[in-house]
């Protein structure tokens, strides 16, 4: 294995999360779905988004969970008003327990700082034949994270293990840069439809994903599981050309490091890398 190869292995395994990150969320979510539990009548509630699908990277932030609301419960009323007055009304149950607590149109938000996993994303849910209704503003709109985690399961069998630490490198150079490809969600939907089975070295995967993800990053993502809007609704046609430049200008730093590779320049290589990658990617 090349001086690159063990650099790229040793981002694979800084990249994922640890037992004790795992045991946090999970100890975490038991709070909040015991807690919701004592004032609302629930149906289920789970942790998802891209922690169940595997494909969030380190450190935890924004661990996703669902408390699903009985529609025969004294809570049902909240699905005749808006998104957002129902996670105004998860704020109100939330902070007796966390003073500290924010909401938005879509979320209740639960901070920890200075933990390993740093926030926890709480959305008040309804289950529909299809998947569940969640607030996006004063509207709700229709999910399936069930849907999603299983068509990444799916993908990462048929790129032999290999789809979703790809994705992970993805997110991890979107953070670097200060998370310009907003929400990093549309990173997987993308990869879903651009990368091919059988996957090759991950240094030559993520220049192919950038050269395509650059050309389509102006289109419209919808939702891969065909139930809410598109991915990338909220992100304007001038906006989705200044990502093209972004994804554009990584697309020139992968293409050098893959070039200097090729020449045997290998410490000039991982440089190139860390650029993109930061202190995840360890130095020869």
């Amino acid at each position: 294995m090349g001086m690159v190869d063990t650099a790229f292995a040793a981002l694979k395994s800084n990249l994922e999360i640890t037992t004790s990150e795992q045991n946090l969320a999970q100890s975490r979510h038991k709070l909040v779905r015991d807690h919701v539990r004592t004032r609302w009548t629930l149906t289920d509630d789970f942790l998802t988004g891209s922690y169940d699908r595997h494909t969030k990277t380190k450190k935890l932030k924004d661990v996703d969970i669902f408390v699903v609301i009985d529609p025969e419960g004294p809570q049902a009323y909240l699905a005749e008003g808006t998104g957002t007055a129902a996670v105004r009304a998860l704020v109100e149950v939330l902070s007796t327990r966390w003073p500290d607590v924010t909401g938005d149109d879509t979320v209740a938000l639960i901070s920890y700082a200075g933990e390993d996993v740093a926030s926890y994303e709480v959305a008040p849910a309804f289950a529909t034949e299809t998947g569940f209704r969640i607030p996006n503003g004063v509207e709700w709109m229709d999910t399936n994270p069930h849907e999603h985690a299983r068509m990444v399961t799916e993908k990462n069998a048929a790129c032999d293990g290999k789809f979703v630490p790809l994705v992970k490198m993805l997110k991890a150079i979107n953070r670097e840069a200060g998370e310009p490809l907003n929400p990093s969600f549309l990173i997987e939907v993308m990869a879903l439809d651009l990368v091919e089975p059988r996957l090759g070295r991950y240094q030559d995967e993520i220049r192919f994903f950038l050269a395509s993800a650059a050309d389509q990053i102006v289109d419209d993502w919808p939702d891969p599981a065909k139930l809410g809007g598109d991915v990338n609704a909220g992100v304007p046609a001038s906006e989705r050309t200044d990502l093209q430049r972004v994804l554009r200008s990584w697309l020139q730093i992968a293409e050098e490091a893959i070039l200097a590779e090729s020449e045997g320049q290998e410490k000039s290589a991982i440089e190139l890398w860390r650029s993109l990658f930061g202190g995840r990617m360890p130095r020869p």
